[in-house]
């Protein structure tokens, strides 16, 4: 999936948030990182624009734009949300998928398991925003499809992340695998189980996640 540039940006300042290059309550300065980055201020104010929706910077009136901070108590509350959200889409989709979203549900299972796409983890992390995103449409559940997609926006930074761990990448793949056969086959709960799986299992290798976190201003806050 091609990325446009400001994404690239934006994605390129997401990590400097998360790896501690910009640190939680420092103020962006969107002069420098327009030369840091070597691109007009329009790029960068879009970037950052987009930032601010997804939480991982705020803007304070008069004061300017900073790098927000929230507790690692916080971020695990998230991924428990999403998880439950996550496996209520899979449990409705299974139940009201339709021939050509289940199509375009194993389309986008295909592009995931592209070992072109498998290798560049950030390549995997947008194939597999549109393997999830398809399943969020299938359950025919717009708000709950809303509410999904919100959350997994702010906890995007952290998911690409975890992407960079070892065997991560194979491991989701084969997770979407058995996701998509039980949603296929109308299997409502193990559609359900599978996916509150596929988000808590990066619940549960927390300490590895922490430990690639370099944006910590101490043990208990880190860059949202």
């Amino acid at each position: 999936m091609k990325r446009s540039n400001t994404q690239k940006l934006k994605d390129a300042l997401e990590e400097d948030i998360i790896n501690g290059r910009l640190l939680p309550g420092e103020k962006l300065d969107h002069d420098a990182l327009a030369r840091q980055y070597g691109v007009s201020r329009t790029p960068i104010r879009e970037a950052v624009q987009q930032l601010v929706v997804s939480g991982l910077v705020n803007v304070q009136p008069k004061r300017g734009t900073f790098v927000a901070k929230m507790s690692l108590d916080q971020l695990i509350e998230m991924f428990e949300v999403m998880a439950e959200l996550e496996g209520m889409c899979g449990r409705l989709a299974a139940r009201r998928i339709q021939a050509a979203e289940l199509e375009a549900l194993r389309a986008a299972l295909l592009r995931c398991e592209d070992p072109e796409v498998m290798a560049e983890p950030d390549d995997y992390y947008y194939e597999n925003e549109e393997f999830h995103n398809c399943i969020y449409t299938a359950s025919h559940n717009q708000f709950l499809a809303t509410e999904a997609r919100q959350l997994k926006q702010r906890l995007k930074p952290y998911r690409r992340l975890q992407l960079q761990a070892r065997n991560r990448v194979s491991n989701s793949s084969e997770e979407h695998r058995k996701i998509f056969r039980a949603i296929e086959t109308g299997q409502e709960r193990e559609a359900e189980q599978y996916l509150k799986e596929h988000v808590l299992i990066q619940g549960t290798r927390f300490s590895d996640f922490v430990s690639q976190v370099k944006a910590f201003g101490n043990s208990s806050q880190l860059a949202s």
